[in-house]
């Protein structure tokens, strides 16, 4: 087989890299919501993946009896619904024509005839006939994470170097018509394993197991990864996908572990996107996971959700006998609007982890139809409050402790954006019980590693409209302004998982650092102009364009905005305007640093897409100029 897949997906890259914003003005509105509304994400999705509880050592009864759990514990009715086989399943790629041949030894439902006539679709008609969905596993390269990283796990490919190459690359179409059109699955996780540890100085490939491909992604360093290259592939995937599934009967996972500024992207391409490496079923690697997640909340909207990883419940610091630990992941995770995707063996489940996974108020928060990702109210590394406004009003919020010691917090309307005047009720949503009333502030108790999360209910301190950070699920920051992505240094880096400490740690490897933020710059200051602090709003970078979905539902946009004084240049005259389908609606004066925040307001009555542009200075190489949309809203009136 030509090996000409590089070349291939570099000069694709010129249709999703920079390139083709040297052609166009990627600021000048477009009318138009551009994040990921296809496939079968309007909710974050949920259902049980056979990773966590198996490795590569999975068989066709452990999944089915894992299905079967499912619908008998009675969590399949409230709302897991995906059975998802990952690495492991495969024998190899038929030689003749590339086909998958499924390993019938543990699948043995797919033998169908010959040795080499395998088929996935007896196995899927199981699944379905249970009222449930299947999904199923690649990569983006030609071999997998198993074949570079665990090299005497059970179940690898077998044959040929041409054979045991498994992945999608050079057979995007031909593996996504079998696997969707033949074998009927509903969902895909795409790893991208392929693109970065098959490079020629691999052991694997040095010593002729493997043929060399890429690396692509250099998971250590962002400036020695091809981001348009990786964009292309997975757009490929996206495509193939969209001409199989004409009814959108799919989910795409994207699985690039946060690398390759996927941050950025990957809501534009894919249903789900995973935004670090994997999870482990310790306490401090659920923390880096959440980390890397926990500040992205405008890159998650209804179709397209940040993915800190499948669930550990059941395993290790999230054990039995860890109840306080596993709450909290659980709760976390629902916060984020993740997906709720179990791995654990539920055969033998003890009854207080499935009362955990099948608590029906912190689910619905995860699935509320609105889907907003929680904003960070407060945040520190010792206690951290999220809150996420859901579509009845209400507001969901989750008091974090991080650390080892009982602690006292301090939890205010304010961080719930209600008025500090009116009466706060909440709903702890682990008892049920609903705790007195109470107007200003309240003080909880926390033990070690424990999250408390309640239903909220207040009058809101804008009575006739919402802030835009309110919001996350509504806004879409099209073109985030960063120019030259970033690692990100404020994740919780824990000591590698699978190494020891005899090289030079953990770097950060989340790179999208500089990404707008809600409530915050995109480098998590207060955001501030002029000396006067915002407590809500939006903070990106210049040269960027975010839009937000107004549904026709409000009748006026109104904001401050200014060069915040966190910024870096602080020559740059930025000057900012709104939109509405298309449509100059406002605009401000250039401003610069040091001057005071201008006010805008813009009529968006039967307006359905606002668009809200900062520009400034084009220069790439420019430091990067820090703004802020203060207290941007959307009223009623």
């Amino acid at each position: 087989m030509k090996r000409s897949g590089v070349i291939g997906c570099l000069a694709l890259a010129l249709c999703y890299g920079g390139a083709a914003y040297a052609a166009t003005d990627s600021l000048a509105p477009t009318g138009h919501w551009t994040a990921v509304t296809t496939g079968q994400s309007a909710k974050p999705p949920m259902g049980w993946n056979s990773w966590n509880a198996f490795h590569t050592d999975l068989t066709e009864a452990k999944v089915l009896d894992s299905a079967k759990a499912i619908v008998d514990s009675g969590l399949a009715a409230k709302g897991y619904r995906y059975i998802n086989i990952d690495d492991g399943w495969w024998l190899k790629r038929r030689a003749t024509d590339g086909r998958m041949i499924v390993r019938t030894s543990i699948f043995p439902s797919a033998a169908i005839g010959g040795a080499e006539q395998t088929s996935f679709k007896p196995f899927t008609d199981r699944i379905h006939a249970m009222g449930l969905k299947a999904g199923i596993y690649s990569d983006i390269g030609a071999n997998n994470c198993s074949q570079a990283f665990a090299p005497n796990a059970p179940n690898l490919p077998e044959g040929t170097v041409a054979e045991r190459e498994v992945g999608l690359h050079g057979h995007v179409e031909q593996d996504i018509a079998l696997y969707f059109k033949d074998w009927a699955f509903d969902y895909i996780k795409v790893d991208a394993c392929g693109i970065r540890a098959f490079g020629p100085d691999s052991g694997g490939v040095k010593s002729g197991q493997y043929r060399a491909l890429g690396p692509l992604i250099d998971f250590k360093e962002i400036r020695r990864t091809d981001i348009a290259a990786v964009r292309a592939l997975y757009q490929q995937v996206a495509d193939a996908l969209a001409r199989t599934n004409p009814d959108g009967d799919y989910v795409f996972s994207i699985c690039a572990w946060g690398a390759a500024d996927v941050r950025a992207w990957a809501k534009d391409v894919g249903n789900l996107s995973r935004t670090s490496d994997d999870i482990t079923p310790s306490w401090t690697r659920m923390l880096a996971n959440f980390d890397s997640a926990a500040n992205r909340a405008l890159y998650a909207h209804p179709g397209s959700w940040n993915d800190p990883d499948m669930l550990f419940v059941g395993h290790g610091d999230f054990d039995e006998h860890h109840l306080t630990e596993a709450k909290s992941h659980f709760a976390l995770w629902s916060m984020l609007s993740a997906p709720l995707l179990i791995g654990y063996d539920l055969r033998n489940a003890p009854q207080p982890l499935m009362d955990i996974l099948g608590n029906a108020d912190i689910i619905a928060v995860d699935q509320d139809p609105a889907g907003n990702q929680a904003v960070l109210a407060y945040d520190s590394d010792d206690v951290q409050i999220l809150v996420k406004t859901l579509s009845n009003g209400h507001k969901a919020v989750a008091i974090f402790n991080r650390g080892l010691a009982p602690t006292e917090v301090t939890l205010t309307a304010g961080h719930m954006k209600f008025a500090a005047t009116a009466p706060v009720t909440l709903k702890d949503l682990w008892t049920g019980a609903t705790l007195p009333a109470f107007s200003g502030e309240t003080k909880l108790h926390l033990d070690p590693r424990q999250t408390l999360v309640f239903d909220a209910a207040g009058a809101r301190t804008l009575s006739k409209g919402l802030y835009l950070s309110e919001m996350p699920g509504r806004v879409n920051p099209a073109v985030d302004g960063v120019a030259i992505p970033q690692p990100d240094p404020t994740i919780h880096r824990m000591r590698n998982p699978w190494g020891g400490t005899a090289d030079d740690g953990e770097p950060p490897a989340y790179t999208g650092w500089g990404g707008a933020q809600a409530d915050a710059t995109p480098y998590r200051q207060t955001l501030r102009v002029d000396g006067k602090a915002y407590g809500t709003g939006l903070g990106v970078l210049a040269n960027s364009r975010l839009e937000v979905r107004a549904d026709g539902q409000f009748r006026r946009f109104t904001a401050e905005v200014g060069v915040d004084d966190s910024t870096f240049d602080t020559d740059d005259a930025v000057t900012f305007s709104v939109y509405g389908d298309g449509k100059l609606l406002a605009t401000s004066k250039p401003t610069r640093f040091g001057q005071t925040a201008q006010a805008l307001s813009a009529d968006i009555a039967g307006v359905k897409i606002v668009e809200l542009v900062a520009r400034g200075k084009s220069t790439r190489n420019k430091a990067p100029t820090v703004v802020t949309w203060g207290d941007a809203a959307l009223l009623s009136d």
